[in-house]
């Protein structure tokens, strides 16, 4: 089974910001248009939840520029719910560079935060990250 892979060739200015959540990184670029494309597929292909599909057009939303911009994005590493914040994060910053007013929104709504939370490292003589082995008397 092939995967359907689009390419898209978008060209002309563009708006870049970088998005981080987890270990994921989306590299989010926006033009001029209103084509959703995650790497080189479309957002109902890449993030087939409708979660997923709301958190990453949020920014538009709150902004009230739904189909005013076409999306290009790389993403790499973590999750898909991982990823589609990353893929939030930078398209918020992209907004920003594109007008600096949107800041304001797109900041009380958290969406210019990046969540730092990375699961912890496991522990020599322990089980898990904190959970030690069971302690018995006799």
């Amino acid at each position: 089974m092939e995967k359907e892979v689009k390419k898209t060739k978008i060209s002309g200015k563009y708006f870049a910001g970088v998005g981080r959540r987890k270990t994921s990184i989306a590299r989010v670029r926006i033009f001029s248009g209103s084509d959703i494309s995650i790497n080189d597929r479309s957002l109902e292909k890449y993030f087939p939840l409708k979660k997923l599909q709301k958190i990453v057009s949020d920014p538009f939303k709150l902004t009230g520029l739904s189909g005013k911009f076409a999306i290009s994005a790389l993403v790499r590493g973590g999750g898909p719910s991982s990823q589609a914040e990353a893929v939030r994060h930078g398209l918020s910053r992209a907004l920003i560079l594109k007008d600096p007013e949107l800041r304001k929104s797109l900041k009380a709504a958290g969406f210019l935060k990046r969540d730092p939370r990375m699961v912890e490292r496991k522990k020599f003589g322990l089980k898990k990250a904190r959970r030690a082995p069971q302690w018995r008397k006799r």
